[in-house]
């Protein structure tokens, strides 16, 4: 074997199976999961890991469940087996308002703000759970999201598609989850609004916030994150790092378009 074989080898995607086991430094845990809608299975057997600060995101074709490991953990799905655990903390099963309590902030793709009330009130909205009205945590959004201030008595439906997307992660924010889960961000964004989408994920992830995110845009979402899945079918197929599932050939040809 040539030394340009052997790297090449040295940097192939891992299949799933064959992963170390990163229990020990996991903020969310997510165990032989088996889970879908009613009577219909969706995922079979399926594992992830986020650690603390760990920015993480799952790709694969359409219909391969990405959505439906999002909302497993957020308590949206029938969970038919398996553990999902968050900071050492069995959350399997719990309500998505109880999970909220627990750390985690979710941003769905779609109908992810209040479009008749304002801004503001959206961003009261994602604190309703606060004895007392969090306004650092406010402060903060608004300097993340300047144009949410100045948009502040807006109402949420008149926003562009981007503000829209900023404001429903704002909201999240609003309790300062340890864990953020995005589901598509960058769907329905105009092109020239795709990077400046990433670039703000980005920064909520620097800031310290764990981020698990689907997203569409696979190739950039790999570009950027530290670990990607590549779940087909339901089920596990590859985990690694991200550049390496970017750079990987049988997962560009069978995933990525080439």
């Amino acid at each position: 074997m040539s030394a340009e074989d052997a790297a090449g080898d040295a940097d192939a995607a891992v299949p799933e199976e064959t992963v170390p086991d990163r229990e020990s430094e996991a903020l969310l845990e997510v165990r032989e999961v088996d889970a879908g809608y009613g009577d219909l299975q969706i995922l079979t057997d399926v594992d992830l890991n986020v650690a603390d600060r760990e920015y993480v995101t799952i790709v694969g074709p359409n219909g391969a469940g990405k959505s439906t490991v999002m909302k497993s953990v957020f308590g949206l799905t029938n969970l038919m087996g398996g553990t999902v655990t968050f900071e050492g903390a069995d959350i399997t099963g719990l309500r998505p308002e109880e999970i909220i309590r627990e750390g985690i902030g979710y941003v769905p793709q779609n109908d992810n703000v209040f479009a008749s009330l304002t801004v503001r009130e959206n961003l009261e909205m994602g604190a309703y759970i606060l004895d007392d009205f969090p306004e650092d945590a406010l402060e903060a959004v608004f300097e993340r999201f300047p144009i949410l201030e100045e948009r502040a008595s807006q109402k949420a439906g008149t926003m562009s598609g981007g503000q829209q997307q900023m404001l429903a992660m704002g909201r999240a924010l609003m309790l300062e989850p340890s864990l953020l889960l995005l589901d598509e961000p960058s769907a329905g964004l105009a092109p020239d609004l795709v990077d400046e989408m990433f670039d703000r994920i980005d920064a909520i992830n620097d800031a310290g916030t764990a981020v698990l995110m689907v997203e569409q845009n696979a190739k950039e979402a790999l570009r950027r994150c530290d670990r990607g899945y590549v779940l087909a079918n339901g089920q596990n197929r590859y985990m690694d790092d991200g550049d390496v599932l970017l750079n990987d050939e049988q997962v560009r040809q069978e995933f990525l378009g080439g």
